[in-house]
């Protein structure tokens, strides 16, 4: 009897023991299934679904040959953008001449541009030579935040130009009271609050939307209308929402600045003098600004559901194109930008020079 005791115990020693090791066997396993994929499984409430924690971008094409020519496309456009945007600021600063409204307005829409040539252009080159482009859906957020706040400031700022224009041409013995720094500080600081403002409002109805399986991005960078299509629920409102806000927002923006724009020309018409071909020069610039800043936008938001082949394009030109268009335009038609562009220059050379006869190994 005493020897059958021993046996079931060895037994059912043993048994545990398989037990014990084949838990923690499943275990491992499902630690390294949760780490490795992208999407893991949940409990809760009694039933299974999926968590995405990252998103694959497709990109623009999968050609090898084409991704060569984006890659230098994209890079040359891109460090031509923030050289440009760069040197308008260091001009403005450094040039007392260019110290006025207009000049601290246009310095300022430049130093936007650098920011929205940096949001998504980088990764954008960077994922061409990646075959899993992937972001993650902190990451994904994080660049909605700041494509849609540093989009919604400029959108104020140039309101705020063709307000500064209007004060200059149909108010000019009142421009500089009006127009002083403490009010563009002022007016500065409402466009990067209602920028901010812009954003929140739209992230924070799809922050905690819930994502149960796919997570392909035909895009590459994430915005609100493809991250929306992949939540796993309902979506008009938020459809509709994006629609309002972005979309709405800048068609109705724009059509208030190209009627402020045609009301100051009719002005200019009106009191024709001898600074009338500098006012329209100005004023075309500001115009062609406008609409190269808004006709991606209203495209791309307006109508966006479903979403259309060519938005991916039209993103690479708000991106891209845009930022470099800026300094190009307000450059090539501004004399005063091209002369204190060239005092800049000179300036430079000149320290360079002034530096390099006071060194003492060259007096050697």
């Amino acid at each position: 009897m005493i020897p059958n005791i021993y046996a079931w115990k060895n037994f059912w020693c043993w048994l545990s023991t398989i037990l014990v090791l084949r838990k923690l066997e499943v275990t491992v396993y499902n630690d390294k299934v949760t780490s490795e994929s992208p999407q893991h499984t949940k409990l809760m409430d009694g039933g299974n679904y999926s968590v995405v924690s990252e998103f694959l971008l497709l990109g623009l094409t999968n050609s090898w040959e084409i991704q060569i020519l984006l890659f230098l496309f994209f890079t040359t456009f891109y460090i031509a953008a923030m050289l440009g945007n760069l040197l308008i600021v260091l001009t403005i600063i450094f040039d007392h001449h260019l110290h006025s409204p207009m000049y601290f307005l246009l310095a300022n829409l430049s130093l936007i541009d650098t920011g929205v040539s940096n949001i998504a252009t980088p990764k954008m080159v960077y994922d061409l030579f990646r075959k899993h482009k992937v972001i993650s859906l902190n990451g994904c957020i994080t660049q909605m935040f700041f494509i849609h706040t540093v989009g919604g400031t400029e959108m104020v700022l140039l309101i705020v130009m063709a307000y500064d224009r209007y004060i200059a041409i149909c108010k000019p013995l009142y421009y500089l009271t009006i127009m002083s720094l403490r009010m563009c500080i002022s007016l500065l600081a409402v466009a990067w609050t209602i920028g901010l403002i812009h954003s929140v409002a739209q992230l924070a109805f799809v922050v905690h939307l819930p994502f149960c399986g796919p997570n392909k991005m035909d895009s590459f960078y994430c915005d609100f209308p493809r991250f929306i299509k992949l939540a796993c629920t309902d979506t008009y409102r938020l459809e509709f929402l994006v629609t309002a806000n972005s979309g709405f927002i800048s068609m109705g923006t724009f059509f208030i600045l190209i009627v402020s724009y045609i009301f100051i020309l009719v002005t200019v018409r009106k009191h024709s003098s001898g600074g009338s071909s500098k006012a329209l020069s100005t004023l075309s610039a500001h115009i062609t600004v406008v609409v190269f800043f808004f006709g991606p936008c209203i495209i791309v938001y307006v109508w966006p559901f479903p979403t259309l082949p060519i938005d991916k394009f039209l993103a690479i030109f708000d991106a891209l194109i845009t930022p470099l268009m800026n300094p190009i335009i307000y450059t090539f038609r501004n004399k005063e930008m091209k002369v204190a562009m060239k005092r800049l220059l000179c300036k430079v050379l000149s320290f360079r020079k002034h530096s390099f006869t006071h060194n003492p190994r060259n007096s050697d």
